[in-house]
């Protein structure tokens, strides 16, 4: 089993690291976003949210949806679903010994296409802009899925 000294030594793993913390971080800001986003709009799903704007039925009125805030909750949950998956099977990835240019061109390339459909989203862009990126992040992901399955069973 490889020490800890050893792993961050590896330029994959180390390039892993970095790309990781990019879409993870990406991913904690849509957080700050949907708040953002249900603080200006004055849409909130939970009644105590509601407190600083009045009470009784004069709060009940904030309790609503709002077509904005739920485009970022969308938002957020589509990086939910495409993110964690990379971090797994990237982590994986780097582990199995690829070469440093291709594990570069695949995390390089995820991380873009994250960031890229977080704009398409947000502003919003349209079509097929949001599904490209989407489509080429999930590619990546299972490029590397492939990758991993190739080297551990040998396909």
């Amino acid at each position: 089993m490889a020490k800890s000294t050893q792993l961050i030594d590896n330029e994959v793993f180390r390039a892993f690291t970095t790309y990781a913390a990019i879409v993870l971080i990406k991913m904690m800001l849509m957080s700050v976003i949907t708040a953002y986003f249900r603080i200006t709009r004055k849409a909130f799903a939970n009644p105590e949210d509601t407190e600083s704007f009045g009470k009784g039925e004069n709060a009940k009125k904030y309790l609503r949806t709002d077509p904005n805030v739920e485009r970022v909750r969308r938002g957020h949950l589509n990086d939910l679903e495409n993110i964690v998956p990379f971090v797994g099977i990237g982590l994986l990835y780097a582990l199995s010994g690829p070469e440093l240019s291709t594990a570069l061109l695949h995390f390089r390339i995820f991380t873009g296409a994250r960031i890229l459909h977080t704009f398409a989203y947000l502003i919003p862009l349209p079509q097929p802009g949001r599904g490209l990126s989407w489509a080429v992040g999930y590619s990546v992901t299972f490029s590397m899925a492939y990758q991993v399955l190739k080297r551990a069973w040998l396909l």
